[in-house]
């Protein structure tokens, strides 16, 4: 177990919050922040690599939620430990860059708060054990890129790119996830370790090919693959900083390295082989040809990194363990000229003023050593000898050869890959030639000149990089290859030389004519510029996915103004009548034949029974006839919640009953209290015809769900009540089943709904912030209310009860968790009790003697919650196990006590605030209750007046 492991890829996350901080404290700090965390992220990535150098593959795991398989693990082997050191190195040099090249007015914390949210997402998504966990940070990729790519969002084009980007990416990732699902049930875990092992298993299932077919669409869309490739040259809308960690290490190499982590448990089988590689040959081809024509030279950039990923993916579509290592040699290759090169791009912008190739000329008698740097890395990208880029074009070149050696269908496979390597040259020499020579530059925005000293090192140390591993790739990157391509293929390596010579070979030759080619394309560039903008130049894909979005925003809306828009009573039409088509169709079977009763027997009714049931069917209908009568509506509502809780107590439920009961207390006072400030009676709106409508459905809806309760009630059924009652004790400590299940069993889900609770009581705070209405001074019949509003027996009674209901609360706090009680029981009596002193006493005296600012009190009860979840990860047990145990007391003897009764402590809390937060602010609109300072004169006037008029 390597901790190292999970806190490394914490950090980043860790490292937002500070730069988003350190923001606001200088321009300067977010920076020193940022890099401060990649370099503690590198130092704590060192020792577990040095495990890995020496032959080890590092695990670390939590267990989550393993009833689903959903445990949190995390994988260090020669693959992750590549993107690892891509991620935060490449990562380390885009943060310096960025320093230099944000101008004064861009807001530096929230810049680098997203980078390092996308370094720990992508940290996250290479270092996952399990499936699941993966699936999450990859989504979690898509999220942060969008924030990065919308980063100038005052820019249109940034808003759609992002748009663009997340809806291309997000929808493959939803359709990986279910690959991966489908992947987990075929091994029967959704551990990586495992998958791997069972690839014979994998390829013999009949869900092979649609797991295969989901996990490559989440691929090919985050790898910008054809045909999804159109998203990719949309997002150059960011800053280039962005533009060049997203293109060289991270976001469209998660694609690619999702390629080679499955690697071993998809491929060898023809359907890999025929989906993977056309899709890599296609996007290899046409992003090399596209870019030639584009004159920015981010969008050429962009266009020639589709190549090269078109390029990664053909290869390990050829499937061979060979294959494989060029490909996981090109990934290293490609990030380092990239990243460089869309550095010097953005210096170019950032010195000239612009990156249209139109208007830059001649800048090597302004930038000769911007120039220099560029000139390298774009010779890495085309492939000249001597440089990294020229080693991985060998190896893919001699897997091409090899594989139209191997069959006859295979020919055209060298002739397309020549073809590439010419654009690849041409779009390269265009990259150099048309930016640093011929004539004088006219119309830039500014006079170029080399940038500052610091902003040039990212870029000299990736070049020093492409020409070390050129001539050196043994000694470079050579045992690093090694270990990702063992891990990749998770088996031994096939044989294969990192010289520089390997003779005269086919693949030399093809490299040579890709040379000759591309300066040949380029030599006639302008007549195919020509050709390229009569035949295409009219086609833009941006214009098509914008079309089919509109298309899809516009049926949504018709459908929703069909649905929903017009009346809430259509909306509830259209679910309830959907609800009752699925539940006819289901019992539509039984119905025919007669058979929706089952074989068991009906409870005999009592006479108690009946009598309530009575009661619970008048105050149902009474609050349906009588809702125009808002009063006496609820009068009639609560008898029907009174009448649920007495079945909770004769169906021997006593925990539902006293949590309905108390529930209903606090709901009929919040419902007095907005009464308070509408009118008497409801104005009649709804036609005969419309009633008739109503009754229909409501109707149809009763029966439908009582042929569903009686279908259901008279069959036999196995309930998983029998193991919560076995498991009770020994699991949970505490023999109160309904507490345990609530705290422990299910904690997890309690901890969600007392969540949702503070921000629905959060929300509402803030809606009524501020907000005075004024209530009525009069009845119906136009008689003031008594200016009395606070009788002195019942001021004086509530008093005295207070203290009380806070010693039943305790005591039902304390027995929760073996008797009739608990948390949520115990903070409704005390919100009960505390509502009672605002009721009989008044906003003016309680607020001074209990404060109603109890936001604070909702925070630390859910923080108290969430830690006693989190301290039973210290033990090695899943989140919110409880402990529990007998302890010898002194004075007290022996006592029984367990962890959950934090966590039942933390949801009194939270109920306790959540509850006051809402029915006081409601109490607080009245204007006349709880004015403010400067309005008292105004309000004891008006308490005057209405003494004077009398009243009732």
């Amino acid at each position: 177990m390597h901790s190292s492991l999970p806190l490394m890829v914490s950090l980043p996350f860790v490292g937002a919050l500070l730069a988003a901080w350190s923001g606001t404290q200088g321009r300067l700090w977010s920076a020193w922040v940022s890099g401060g965390v990649a370099l503690a992220s590198l130092g704590l990535l060192f020792g577990p690599a040095l495990a890995v150098m020496q032959g080890e593959t590092l695990l670390w795991q939590a267990t989550w939620v393993p009833q689903i398989g959903l445990d949190l693990g995390f994988r260090l082997d020669g693959l992750s430990l590549l993107f690892a050191l891509m991620i935060l190195g490449i990562g380390l040099l885009v943060v310096l860059y960025a320093r230099y090249y944000l101008a004064d007015q861009d807001p530096m914390g929230r810049f680098y708060a997203y980078l390092m949210l996308f370094m720990g997402a992508m940290l996250g998504l290479v270092t996952s054990e399990n499936l699941i966990q993966m699936a999450i940070f990859w989504e979690l990729t898509s999220i942060t890129s969008f924030l990065l790519v919308s980063y100038w969002r005052h820019r249109s084009e940034a808003r759609q790119g992002a748009r663009m980007a997340l809806a291309i990416t997000g929808a493959g990732g939803l359709a990986l996830l279910g690959g991966l699902l489908l992947l987990g049930q075929i091994v029967g875990s959704y551990q990586l370790s495992d998958v791997l092992a069972a690839a014979d298993s994998i390829k013999a299932s009949p869900l092979y090919l649609p797991a295969l077919l989901l996990i490559l669409l989440g691929v090919f869309t985050k790898s910008a693959q054809f045909p999804f490739h159109f998203w990719l040259p949309h997002a150059m809308a960011a800053p280039t900083p962005v533009s060049a960690y997203l293109h060289s290490a991270t976001m469209v190499k998660a694609g690619v390295f999702l390629l080679a982590r499955l690697f071993p448990a998809l491929s060898d089988t023809a359907a890999w082989t025929w989906i993977v590689a056309p899709v890599g040959l296609a996007t290899l081809v046409l992003g090399a040809y596209t870019a030639l024509f584009k004159h920015d030279l981010k969008g050429l950039l962009a266009y020639s990194t589709i190549s090269h990923l078109g390029l990664i993916t053909l290869l390990f579509g050829i499937g061979t363990p060979l294959a494989a290592v060029a490909a996981v040699f090109h990934i290293m290759n490609h990030a380092t000229f990239k990243a460089s090169l869309f550095m010097a791009a953005g210096i170019i912008d950032h010195e000239a003023g612009t990156r249209d190739m139109r208007r830059l000329s001649g800048l090597w008698h302004y930038m000769p050593y911007t120039g220099l740097l560029a000139m390298v890395a774009a010779a890495a990208m085309a492939g000249v000898p001597l440089l990294n880029g020229f080693l991985s074009k060998e190896m893919f070149f001699e897997k091409t050869v090899f594989m139209a050696e191997l069959t006859d269908s295979a020919w055209l496979l060298p002739v397309f890959a020549t073809l590439a390597g010419a654009f690849a040259v041409a779009y390269s020499l265009r990259f150099i030639h048309d930016v640093f020579f011929g004539g004088a530059p006219t119309e830039l925005p500014r006079i170029p000149h080399e940038p500052t000293r610091w902003m040039k090192v990212p870029v000299e140390i990736l070049v020093v990089i492409c020409v070390a591993v050129g001539i050196l790739p043994g000694l470079t990157f050579g045992p690093l290859l090694y270990l990702a391509a063992g891990a990749t293929l998770q088996g031994p390596l096939p044989e294969f030389s990192l010289s520089v010579w390997h003779g005269f070979t086919p693949a030399l030759g093809m490299s040579v004519l890709a040379l000759l080619g591309g300066v040949a394309i380029y030599a006639v560039r302008r007549p195919l510029f020509r050709l390229h903008e009569q035949s295409f130049g009219r086609f833009d894909a941006r214009a098509l996915f914008i079309a089919l979005e509109s298309a899809l925003l516009g049926l949504a809306a018709w459908l929703d103004q069909r649905l929903h828009r017009p009346s809430l009573q259509r909306m509830l039409a259209v679910i309830l009548l959907a609800a009752v088509a699925v539940v006819v169709a289901g019992l539509w079977p039984s119905l025919r034949d007669g058979t929706l009763s089952g074989p068991l027997p009906l409870t005999p009714p009592d006479p108690v029974s009946i009598a309530a049931m009575l009661c619970l069917v008048v105050g149902a209908v009474g609050t349906v006839v009588l809702h125009r009568e808002r009063w006496t509506a609820l009068v009639m509502l609560s008898v029907v919640g009174l009448i649920v809780a007495l079945a909770f107590v004769k169906l021997s439920a006593p925990d539902l009953a006293l949590t309905q009961l108390s529930v209903e207390m606090v709901t009929i006072v919040l419902l007095l209290l907005a009464l308070y400030f509408l009118p008497k009676h409801t104005p009649r709106e709804s036609s005969l015809p419309r009633r008739l409508r109503d009754l229909t459905l409501a109707g149809a809806v009763g029966l439908t769900a009582a042929a569903l309760v009686w279908a259901v009630l008279t069959r036999p059924y196995q309930s998983i009540a029998g193991w919560f009652l076995d498991n009770s004790v020994p699991g949970g400590g505490g023999t109160n089943v309904v507490n345990v299940i609530l705290v422990d069993f299910r904690g997890f889900d309690t901890l969600g709904e007392i969540t949702v609770l503070a921000i629905a009581a959060v929300g509402i705070y803030m809606l009524l912030q501020g907000l005075r209405l004024d209530a009525p001074r009069a009845d119906a019949q136009g008689r003031p209310w008594s200016w009395d509003t606070h009788p002195l027996i019942l001021a004086t009674f509530a008093r005295l009860l207070l203290p009380l209901a806070l010693l039943v609360a305790v005591f039902i706090l304390l027995r929760g968790h073996n008797l009739p009680g608990g948390g949520f029981i115990a903070g409704l009596v005390v919100a009960v009790a505390l509502v009672m002193q605002y009721l009989a006493n008044g906003i003016t005296w309680t607020r001074p003697r209990i404060s109603g600012q109890l936001h604070p009190l909702i925070g630390i009860g859910l923080l108290l919650s969430t830690a006693t979840g989190l301290g039973s990860w210290y033990f090695d047990r899943p989140f919110l196990t409880s402990a529990h145990g007998h302890f010898h007391l002194p004075l007290i003897g022996d006592l029984e006590l367990a962890t959950a009764m934090l966590f039942d402590l933390g949801v009194l809390m939270v109920v306790v605030g959540i509850t006051l937060v809402i029915l006081i602010r409601l109490g607080e609109l009245d204007a006349l209750e709880y004015p403010p300072a400067r309005g008292r004169r105004r309000v004891m006037a008006a308490r005057a007046q209405l003494r004077r008029g009398g009243g009732h």
